[in-house]
Parts: C-alpha cells; sequence; structure tokens
C-alpha cells in the first residue's frame, strides 16, 4: 500500500475504511473556483462558431461565452472565431450559411437577450446547420440574472444532444473535498467549477461523499464522534442524519437508484461486510457473509445487482452478487489488484482502479466481452466517478504532493485537468443529471 498522507490512508485500509467528517450543516461560499484546463481533444472535434448573443453587453454576465466554454471543455467542439463579420448575426435568418462554410464552422449559435418590465430577461438563441443549412434548434427562456448561469449550461446541453447525439452534462454539479491549510471542506459547484457552495467543513479528514440519484442529498462519512458514523445531508435545508452509527467503523455509502436504499460497509459482527439499509437508516440488512474484506458496493443500473470490491480471493478484486444475495461472481482477474468499482450508466460495463507495475490508474471494461482499457497514466490515480452521460470519468490524482481532479473521456481521448490555487483537492462525485 502507498504510504498515508493527510487525506489519504493507503489504499488497504481507504478502501476499507472511507472516512469522513462533518461539522457545518448549511450552504455557505467557498473561496477556491476550479479551474479546467483542456489538456487533449477528440481526434475529430466539431468546428462551431458562437456569436455574442446581441444584448448581452448590457448584463455583468453573458450567456454566449458560458456556451463556447461548455462546448469547446467537452473536447467534442472546436472554437471557430466569430469576429470580424458585419453585421453579427443575431437570428436564424441572419446567418449567411456561405460566410461561416468559408471560416470552417459546421455549426453557428446565435442569440438575443432583451430586457423585460418586470426584471427578468428574454433569452433566444438558435442553432443553425452551416454545412446544410437550416435551423436545427431554437428556443426561447424567460429567466432572471440570477438563471443566466444554469441557462446558458442548459443551451450548451441542447446544442451537445443536437450535435451528437448525447445528453450533455453541462448541467449537472459535482462535489469534491478541498482541504487548504487545517481545514476540509465539502464542495458542491457546477460542472465547469463555478459557484462553489460549502457543504460541510471540518479540520478532519473528508472522503466518499456519494450523490442521491435525484441530486438532493449527499451521503458521507463523518469522524466528527471520534469514530466513523455515516450521515445523510440534505443539500437544501442542511438537515442531516446519522443513518449509520453502530459499533466499529461505518463507512463506504452507495445509493440505490431509486434512492430508497443505500449500501454500506459496517465491522459491527466482525469483519469489513456490506449490509442493505433504508436511506433513513431502518430495515438493515447482512447483505452476505465472506471471510474476507467486502467494501465498497456499487449499486448496477437497474437495482439488480451490486459491484463491491474484496480481498477474499487473496488480493483486491472486483466481485458482483444480486441485491438479494445469492452466488457471487469474480469480475477482474487480470492483476493483483483492482478496486473501486463504477458500473456505466447503461449497465453494460465499469470504470475502476487497477494497479499495474506500482501504477494506479483507471480503466474500463466491458463486460460482454471483458476487454480493458486503461484510460489514465497514472502513478496515482483512485476516486473515478462516471459522469451520467457516460462520457468522461473523474478522478483524484496527486502532483507535487498536492492533489487535484482529472476528467478524461470513456475513449481515453479527451483529457481535463482540474485544479484550484492552493487547494489540495480530492474525492470527486458527479452528480446526476438535473429533473
Amino acid at each position: 500500500p502507498r504510504p498515508p498522507t493527510p487525506m489519504r490512508l493507503p489504499l488497504r485500509r481507504s478502501f476499507l475504511s472511507h472516512l469522513a467528517v462533518v461539522l457545518a450543516l448549511v450552504v455557505a461560499p467557498a473561496r477556491a473556483q476550479l479551474t479546467i484546463e483542456i489538456v487533449g481533444g477528440a481526434g475529430t472535434a466539431i468546428p462551431i462558431a458562437v456569436v455574442p448573443f446581441d444584448g448581452e453587453s448590457a448584463f455583468p454576465l453573458g450567456i454566449s461565452g458560458i456556451v463556447a466554454a461548455d462546448l469547446q471543455r467537452s473536447g467534442l467542439f472546436r472554437s471557430v472565431d466569430p469576429g470580424g463579420i458585419v453585421p453579427r448575426p443575431a437570428r436564424a435568418e441572419d446567418v449567411r450559411i456561405d460566410v461561416w462554410r468559408g471560416r470552417g464552422a459546421d455549426a453557428v449559435v446565435v442569440g438575443t437577450m432583451r430586457p423585460l418590465g418586470d426584471g427578468r430577461v428574454e433569452v433566444r438563441y438558435a442553432l443553425v446547420d452551416s454545412v446544410r443549412g437550416g435551423t436545427l434548434a431554437s428556443t426561447l427562456y424567460t429567466v432572471t440574472q440570477a438563471q443566466f448561469r444554469a441557462t446558458a449550461h442548459r443551451i450548451a446541453d441542447e446544442i451537445y444532444a443536437k450535435l451528437t447525439g448525447e445528453r450533455g452534462v453541462f448541467s449537472t454539479r459535482i462535489a469534491y473535498v478541498a482541504k487548504q491549510g487545517p481545514r476540509f471542506q465539502l464542495i458542491v459547484a457546477d460542472a465547469d467549477g463555478a459557484d462553489p457552495q460549502t457543504v460541510v467543513s471540518t479540520d478532519e479528514p473528508l472522503l466518499s461523499p456519494r450523490w442521491s440519484p435525484d441530486g438532493s442529498r449527499i451521503a458521507y462519512v463523518s469522524l466528527e464522534q471520534k469514530k466513523p458514523i455515516v450521515y445523510v445531508q440534505n443539500l437544501a435545508t442542511g438537515g442531516r442524519t446519522a443513518v449509520a452509527a453502530f459499533r466499529g467503523s461505518n463507512s463506504a455509502p452507495a445509493w440505490s437508484p431509486d434512492g430508497r436504499q443505500l449500501a454500506v460497509t459496517l465491522t459491527r459482527d466482525g469483519g469489513s461486510q456490506l449490509y442493505l439499509m433504508n436511506a433513513d437508516g431502518t430495515g438493515l440488512k447482512r447483505l452476505m457473509s465472506s471471510p474476507g474484506v467486502d467494501t465498497e458496493a456499487w449499486f448496477a443500473p437497474d437495482g439488480r445487482s451490486i459491484l463491491f470490491t474484496s480481498d477474499r480471493g487473496g488480493s483486491p478484486q472486483i466481485y458482483r452478487v444480486g441485491v438479494d444475495g445469492g452466488a457471487v461472481e469474480r469480475i477482474t482477474f487480470d492483476g493483483s489488484y483492482n478496486v473501486s468499482p463504477r458500473p456505466l450508466p447503461d449497465g453494460k460495463g465499469m470504470v475502476y482502479v487497477r494497479r499495474d507495475g506500482g501504477r494506479y490508474q483507471v480503466a474500463i471494461m466491458d463486460f460482454a466481452t471483458r476487454q480493458t482499457q486503461v484510460l489514465t497514466a497514472g502513478p496515482l490515480d483512485e476516486s473515478p466517478s462516471v459522469a451520467p452521460n457516460g462520457r468522461l470519468v473523474l478522478y483524484a490524482n496527486e502532483t507535487g504532493g498536492r492533489g487535484i481532479l482529472n476528467a478524461v473521456s470513456a475513449d481515453g481521448r479527451v483529457k481535463q485537468r482540474i485544479v484550484a490555487p492552493a487547494t489540495d483537492v480530492r474525492e470527486p462525485a458527479w452528480g446526476p443529471l438535473p429533473r
């Protein structure tokens, strides 16, 4: 195992414990905002021009810039400079196809922002196909200025879906643990790192935040009482409930797809074993018995089975079991160390952490073929979290003794580095699609 650091136990203990600590129960502003750098893109990015919206210069926060940044950050789009064209198009019918085709743009985004008398703003945009012609999307929103950023993410999601055929995740949120000085914080932010809000603040370590399927709650483990206790916290009210405070260690919470149950790792009956309980802490049931360490449970998207990590075969490997118990199936065989399984949203594979020659790397496996592709280079990659469209994987890494976050596409081509100034950032968790 790796030597312990202030934010990481040795891996043997980390997949056993997953400790977290919580003191603050209200959402407060966070200081450090994440910065996302694209360090590798797809081989065939879609060239797109996002024209500044007509009228947006009258507002402190524009929308077109956020839309353009979202699309470029995905790694699937390449920005085409929209400057120098007079008159600047604001509606779909204003777009001169030949001009934009000459600039190499396959698509053009135009829009307007008009203030209304009641303090709201009318935001209209259109997505134009500059190769074949025609309007691909056109939507009108009536919003407040406080909703500008959310509206921009929603527009980017619509454009992404129209041009790729996949759902966008720009409107989602992420959670992560940041350490600055002696303080640990559990932070929730937009998927682009903007608008960070501190949910939890403490002088003790924090690990393993887990979003509920509807995005309204986060489960975590607290060492506040000098022992690990699993809590569920409501993000809107700040209220929390201790759902697992049994004798020994209570750790590694994971939500069922319907949000009604949690899987947890407990040592109450000796050894680290998997249990199921209702989301309010009632109805505790032991999933199975094992002479080894069973932990890191994660529900399959259909809710019928659970992936987990166990050393029952002599070394940490990934297994699968039905939610009602029964026969256990071993999933990983390549190498002596495979942990932290995260099923893909379509249920056809998983992302996990493997050790190869002393390097800890994030890999992806297809269940049907059992073929594995290594997505990251290591050497200290951990805590993978899959975007709800399955396109990107968020994970933690260490650079210069400081934790940073990274993202990589499921095919390994798109790469991002996500950092916060003077802050140690780890334990990422990608939230669900908004409902």
